[in-house]
């Protein structure tokens, strides 16, 4: 199971589908999303498009009768108008159409009406209708799902949309199991389920092999783990989301002093980056030790390039450029991004303060770690943004501690002049009330060499990296494989389909409230260890975007349980 694998295939369908010639496409604000994280535009010129389009933004009237046109959308209401009112007026030779998920058979009769000049010579649906992130990781882009505590509805429909056409992209008819207790858990499973009935001609995939358990849908809610999301992380990938935001593969370093003019953006794909592919759950120490080999090694590369002295050394310069030009900018992009990363950790103190946030995450020695956060808060070198993290994850861990200081630690923030409102709004939305089980009995540090600190020497200034925490997923998703009893936590929708005890072969996780880049490295382990799991979430999240959701999900509610909980009046005077 490979997402970004059935993306690209999608992808090369309608490229060769459409034949040879010259080619534009013609996407919507998704679905361009969706082709640049699989493709390089340089890998679109190779399959002869050479023009991009977006049918939802201001277009020349200019006709190109002589281009074929490939059109990829998602199936909305708004987009069908568009392609209406394209196809009653068209300004290329041939239409080939494709939509990125199911479209109603009334929408293609309404397409076939407005084509007039007959100019459309394929219709077709092609379920490529999510982000491909990681071969084991996908995202809908939705970065806030929920309205008081509840789905917002265009978050809840583009859920069923997306998770069915992961399904159908995977050739998978699931099990489908959600978190018990959770209202959003559930009425996202009955949908779910409901648009696989109602589409079941599209889900006759070949029954399992061997008598072995059909493929598993497990629908979790963030609310169960709201620890995860709020650690600072040190692998590559989840590192460089946390303190330099990747979106869509894309990393802005507009706003750093010094970055050359072409390194302002750069795209970070492990598919397009052999480098970015092979180290992306690699740690910030182990990085600067590779970054520091392959440094040396275009060293020795750029000694021989000068050495031109014969007809074969010119033959040999001009074949072998093109990789010596390559590796020169792969050099370069890394460098800029771990001379940001180390900075940023130096300038906010993250090595002290992650240490913290493991030991709160994985240990409860509740007096030793209040004293701790209590100096971190005084240190000026801690940001706010920081401290508020290891008040947050303090609150959730000692929320019904006897000595719980949450009210205390509040007011010190407050001194600072930070934001207080976070730590209250994370309680309403996933304090213990809205967990199930105890997350902080559930999280437990896998080894116990782990305990010390991890010496790592490959860069220069990092002595350790904490990895204690394992996220709640992995918990879950080992008792899966095991084959554990999952009717009380996670009760089914289509229990017909259940057998009796046996663990599936095939997991597809969807979380909603965002996944991680933690919990990836988590099912990329366990992947290597020979399951197959594919994890996909409303959003990818790090602790800011992951924050910022909270507050919108907690915004104009009432507040039942942070008064009593944080000692702390639920009143907005006082944050």
């Amino acid at each position: 199971m490979n997402v970004i694998t059935s993306i690209k295939l999608y992808i090369e369908k309608m490229c060769t589908e459409s034949g040879p010639g010259m080619k534009t496409m013609l996407l919507d604000k998704e679905t361009t999303s969706i082709i640049s994280m699989a493709f390089a535009q340089s890998d679109m010129l190779q399959r002869e498009v050479f023009l991009f389009e977006r049918i939802d933004s201001g277009r020349s009237n200019e006709r190109m009768k002589y281009l074929k046109c490939i059109v990829f959308i998602r199936p909305t209401k708004q987009n069908i108008q568009l392609l209406a009112q394209e196809l009653r007026s068209p300004k290329y030779g041939s239409y080939f159409l494709y939509f990125s998920n199911i479209i109603p058979r009334t929408d293609i009769k309404y397409l076939a009406e407005c084509d007039e000049s007959e100019s459309v010579r394929e219709v077709k649906e092609l379920y490529a209708d999510y982000l491909a992130v990681n071969p084991n990781l996908f995202s809908l882009n939705i970065p806030k799902c929920m309205s008081r505590l509840n789905w917002l509805p265009d978050a809840l429909s583009r859920s069923v949309q997306g998770v069915i056409s992961v399904l159908l992209s995977l050739k998978l008819n699931p099990v489908i199991r959600y978190r018990g207790g959770s209202a959003m858990a559930q009425t996202l499973a009955k949908q779910i389920y409901e648009q696989i009935t109602k589409e079941s001609s599209l889900f006759e995939f070949r029954n399992p092999e061997n008598g072995a358990a059909p493929p598993l849908l497990l629908i979790l809610d963030r609310r169960d783990d709201p620890v995860t999301p709020l650690l600072h992380q040190w692998t590559y990938q989840a590192m460089v989301h946390e303190l330099l935001h990747i979106r869509n593969n894309r990393v802005d370093l507009s706003g750093v002093q010094g970055i050359p003019k072409d390194f302002k953006e750069l795209v970070l794909s492990g598919d397009q980056d052999d480098f970015y592919g092979k180290n992306m759950y690699a740690n910030f120490g182990e990085i600067g030790s590779t970054i520091k080999n392959l440094m040396e090694e275009f060293q020795r590369k750029a000694k021989d390039q000068k050495k031109v002295e014969s007809i074969a050394d010119m033959k040999n310069f001009i074949e072998t450029y093109p990789q010596f030009k390559k590796m020169s900018g792969t050099v370069q992009k890394h460098l800029c991004i771990m001379g940001e990363l180390s900075s940023l950790t130096t300038k906010r103190n993250l090595f002290e303060v992650s240490e913290l946030e493991q030991e709160i995450a994985c240990k409860a020695e509740h007096s030793q770690q209040l004293q701790r956060i209590k100096k971190i808060i005084s240190d000026e070198r801690t940001s706010i943004d920081d401290v508020v993290k290891l008040v947050a994850l303090y609150a959730l861990r000692y929320e019904r501690h006897a000595n719980c200081d949450t009210s205390g630690l509040l007011k010190m923030i407050k001194t600072r002049g930070g934001q207080t409102h976070v730590i209250p709004s994370l309680i309403e939305y996933a304090g213990t009330h809205m967990r199930q089980g105890e997350l902080f009995n559930l999280v437990r540090i896998t080894d116990a060499v782990k305990l010390t600190r991890n010496l790592i020497k490959g860069l220069k200034g990092v002595e350790n990296v904490f990895t204690q925490h394992t996220p709640l997923l992995k918990e879950t998703l080992e008792d899966v494989f095991k084959g554990r009893d999952l009717d009380p936590l996670y009760p089914t929708i289509n229990s017909e389909l259940v057998p009796f005890r046996r663990p599936p072969q095939e997991v597809v996780v969807f979380m909603i409230g965002g996944a991680t880049y933690e919990e990836a490295l988590a099912v990329h382990q366990l992947n290597n260890a020979g399951y197959r799991v594919i994890l996909g979430g409303t959003y990818i999240h790090n602790s800011q975007s992951f924050i910022d959701e909270v507050l919108a999900a907690t915004e104009n509610i009432q507040f039942k349980h942070t008064k009593s909980m944080l000692g702390y009046y639920a009143s907005t005077e006082n944050y």
